[in-house]
């Protein structure tokens, strides 16, 4: 059962060590100088990835599952947010509002989930 935490967890967190290299590699950390667009978008990022590393200490793979993925699905939603604000795109514009309404959904079934299963 631990062995299955552990791979859900790699599963959760592997495209984050990935994308963390490739930005400390480019040297792209916002600064000053950035764009309202890329210090909401890398505020979003930020903010969903430390919040998916908290679930890396829940020791229940079901209750770690959810609330990663209520921090994924926040994350999304955020970054949806900042599409909206600053993108021109009709179908991009679509689709983010499209991910606010379906991810919303299932934040709120998580957070019932762990609420019904305390202490998990």
């Amino acid at each position: 059962m631990k062995h299955r935490h552990w791979l859900l967890v790699g599963f959760l967190l592997a495209p984050l060590s990935a994308l963390a290299a490739e930005s400390m590699h480019n040297g792209n950390h916002t600064s000053k100088d950035s764009t309202g667009f890329e210090q909401a978008y890398q505020q979003d990022m930020d903010d969903m990835h430390r919040d998916m590393m908290k679930s890396m200490s829940v020791q229940n793979p079901d209750a770690a599952f959810a609330q990663g993925m209520i921090a994924h699905h926040q994350g999304a939603i955020a970054m949806a947010k900042t599409q909206l604000r600053f993108g021109k795109d009709p179908e991009l514009r679509k689709l983010a509002e499209d991910i606010i309404k379906a991810q919303q959904p299932e934040i709120e079934q998580m957070q019932k989930w762990l609420e019904q299963h305390p202490g998990q």
